[in-house]
């Protein structure tokens, strides 16, 4: 079973998202992507290769962030921040996680240095799939 994101020294970069329903982004992270769920409350925090995502649901303004606002994405063509995996064999993963219900913009598409695609989670936050090519 993989570890809390709690380090002992230095730091680990997690990701949190919003979700308007814990449970489903959770099934997504863990049967579709396959993460391993190593909290499962609010929030819930799922293992996803080298990293976390951690999945909580909105809310108002918190004295530690007096002005903001945690919401899911309102508009899915309007985006400042996505996730970006990085994977070592795009084509097997666009069909595997194809088979488990995943939804892409596009198929892999070639950019020259990479080859990428798009996938969005059942809350609508984009997440960038790519493989290096080795090409400048």
């Amino acid at each position: 079973m993989a570890d809390l994101p709690a380090p002992t020294e230095g730091f680990v970069l997690t990701h949190f998202i919003v979700s308007n329903d814990v449970a489903r982004s959770r099934r997504f992270y863990a049967d579709v992507l396959g993460g391993e769920v190593v909290m499962e409350s609010e929030p819930t925090i799922v293992a996803l290769a080298n990293g976390w995502i951690i999945i909580n649901v909105g809310g108002g303004p918190t004295e530690d962030k007096p002005t903001v606002t945690l919401e899911a994405p309102a508009d899915l063509d309007r985006t400042s921040s996505f996730l970006n995996i990085r994977v070592a064999d795009i084509e097997a993963i666009y069909r595997e996680w194809s088979a488990r219900g995943a939804e892409f913009l596009t198929p892999p598409m070639d950019r020259g240095a990479e080859i990428r695609c798009y996938v969005r989670d059942p809350d609508g936050h984009l997440i960038e799939v790519g493989q290096a090519t080795g090409r400048r």
